[in-house]
């Protein structure tokens, strides 16, 4: 079995690799020179449109940070719970409480209706219980009840 014998380097470049490499650096250092001054003659040339391009770009950012803070939506500080203990001791179920903070809301049975997707004599029903659970006459009577035990806000 012969030995592996390493690729032929042309005689031309065999004892002088240092030199082409060093002939090879400076012309990519002549042409990144001459790139960088073909940049600046542009630079120099198009200087009212590149302030523009920085103008606007600035713009864009400065719209796009006070559009953030001002559309971004805020999350309330405390979820509101409705007093838990109230609701059980009363007897009131998850969806006339839903009713009651509607009827806070200042709504009328058919906007009820429409929000929760049930019909309005259901809204009815789940005032009038409402009404009887809490010992009240009259709707502003309930909701003054509702909001001394904390069951609205």
């Amino acid at each position: 079995m012969r030995p592996m014998r390493r690729p032929a380097v042309p005689r031309l470049l065999a004892g002088h690799w240092k030199a082409v490499a060093g002939y090879g650096l400076l012309l990519a250092l002549g042409t990144l020179g001459l790139q960088w001054l073909d940049y600046q003659r542009l630079a120099r040339t198009h200087m009212g449109d590149v302030y523009d391009v920085l103008l606007a770009a600035a713009f864009l950012a400065l719209g796009l940070l006070i559009g953030t803070r001002v559309l971004a939506r805020r999350t309330p500080a405390a979820t509101f719970d409705g007093n838990p203990q109230a609701c059980a001791a009363l007897g009131i179920s998850p969806r006339e409480l839903e009713v009651l903070a509607e009827l806070a809301g200042g709504h009328s049975n058919k906007e009820i209706a429409a929000r929760l997707h049930v019909s309005p004599n259901t809204v009815k029903t789940h005032v009038s219980r409402l009404l009887e659970k809490l010992g009240a006459r009259r709707r502003t009577d309930a909701l003054r009840r509702a909001r001394e035990l904390g069951l609205v806000r």
